[in-house]
């Protein structure tokens, strides 16, 4: 077998260049992405309830970003912020804006994406979980948005239900009878990561691009009964869920999320054993991360399991818990053991990362740095001027982080507040020092006010 390098990432970059043979190679990427996991929802993050020997095990023997972040609070624009390379004051999707029966606000047919990069490359393009940036047959599909092969769900909507009547294989729709009618037979999880190794088996000859967007813990709050739902079974207090907010009822939902957690883990320990298994361990980079900070939907607690970790906020709040992810970057011999980076990146570095990788060219321009330097652990790394959220519920909302800085300007429609914030000495932001600095809000509204372009399907109305 060739030798190759294989990035598995979760949150960003992967490519292949001569950078460790004798002849140029290419690197395989996969990317894992959870969906609505949390900074504090892992072990390597601070855990103390959940188990996740695996990934754990990827942050000891790999690096772990500390200052990495999401896209935006929420899953479409998050998406789309990693898929296009811009944050969302200058991305299409700047909220989740619903689609009937099915889908979500397409991005628009010419959007250079990750997929028409690493295609570019020369690589075999896969997607397999969630979707969620566009409806079937609109301008907007993976397979049109340069991925040869997708299995999961187009809608985020409907990945809301984990025994769902269909999931989509490329552009077929997979019909599950034994679900309909309140069935809840087939569990799609196990079915979107049986198409994921597949992919990987079928394509380990050739250089492939693979983006693992399991839904995993994302509400509702169920999964099968088997030894990991039993490991916590009893584990907790409960306070059952009884459905009436939307999500199906869970018992026991304390145990289901902890198990939810615990069986994304059990994934990602199958991608590194496959990869073992097919002699790729020694040339692999693993990254792993999530689309934003954790929810309180269908049972879930975040303040029970400290899912945001030493942060505030949750999903939807632009504070540090609603956009600060983890991601952790793995490649024995490649990557140094151990490390804790403070690099400050976020979802729209991995385009300029994964170009730079494969050594292939951006043909638009965009907001990311790649952050290849920090992952050799070399000298070189240039850092951003500013990071830039805003998002589009709950009357708008905007984030900027500068250096030690943090602006939040709150709600825009209506009466607006500013809060200051010195995340050096206030991670948690409690300290509004709007006041005492004027010179310095006024200096980072300035930044935020130069960060956006209005967009026809998102504005603040102002």
């Amino acid at each position: 077998m060739k030798n190759r390098i294989v990035l598995c990432l979760g949150g960003s970059l992967l490519a292949g260049v001569s950078l460790y043979a004798s002849e140029p190679v290419k690197m395989n990427v996969v990317y894992i992405l959870a969906d609505d996991l949390g900074y504090g929802d892992i072990g390597c993050y601070g855990q103390q309830k959940i188990k996740t020997p695996n990934i754990d095990r990827l942050a000891q023997e790999g690096m772990q970003f500390m200052h990495h972040y999401a896209g935006c609070t929420v899953s479409a624009p998050s998406r789309c912020s990693l898929m296009t390379g811009l944050h969302t004051g200058h991305a299409q999707i700047r909220g989740n804006k619903e689609v009937k029966p099915e889908g979500q606000q397409p991005m628009a047919e010419d959007t250079y994406t990750l997929a028409k990069l690493m295609k570019s490359a020369g690589y075999k393009t896969g997607i397999f979980g969630k979707w969620g940036l566009g409806y079937p047959g609109s301008s907007s599909t993976p397979l049109k948005m340069g991925f040869d092969e997708f299995y999961g769900y187009n809608c985020q909507r409907q990945a809301h239900s984990y025994y769902p009547d269909h999931l989509w294989h490329n552009d077929t729709r997979v019909d599950f009878e034994a679900n309909m009618k309140e069935g809840r037979k087939i569990y799609s999880q196990d079915l979107i990561h049986e198409e994921a190794m597949k992919f990987i088996l079928k394509n380990k000859e050739e250089p492939f691009f693979a983006m693992l967007t399991y839904t995993l813990p994302h509400a509702e709050l169920n999964l099968p009964h088997d030894s990991i739902y039993k490991m916590y079974e009893n584990a907790f207090e409960e306070v059952p869920y009884d459905g009436k907010m939307g999500y199906h009822p869970s018992e026991k939902p304390y145990a289901s999320f902890a198990a939810m957690v615990t069986r994304l883990d059990k994934y990602v320990g199958d991608v590194i054993a496959e990869l073992k298994e097919l002699g790729l361990d020694k040339n692999t980079i693993v990254i792993f991360a999530s689309d934003n900070g954790p929810h309180r939907e269908g049972g879930a607690n975040p303040d029970y399991f400290d899912s945001y970790g030493p942060f505030k906020g949750v999903k939807r709040d632009v504070y540090e818990g609603g956009i600060r992810v983890p991601m952790i970057a793995w490649c024995p011999g490649k990557i140094k053991e151990g490390v804790k980076s403070d690099h400050v990146s976020a979802f729209w570095d991995v385009m300029p990362t994964l170009a730079e990788l494969t050594e292939a060219s951006l043909p638009v321009a965009g907001d990311g740095i790649s952050f290849l330097p920090t992952l050799l652990s070399r000298k070189g790394q240039k850092q951003h001027k500013y990071l830039y959220w805003e998002f589009h519920e709950q009357n708008g909302r905007e984030a900027l982080r500068s250096g030690k800085w943090k602006l939040i300007r709150q709600p825009i429609v209506g009466e607006t507040i500013l809060e200051l914030y010195d995340l050096k000495k206030d991670v948690h932001e409690d300290n509004n020092l709007a006041r005492k600095y004027p010179a310095k809000v006024k200096e980072l509204e300035k930044l935020m006010d130069g960060a956006r372009t209005e967009s026809s399907l998102f504005n603040f109305g102002r």
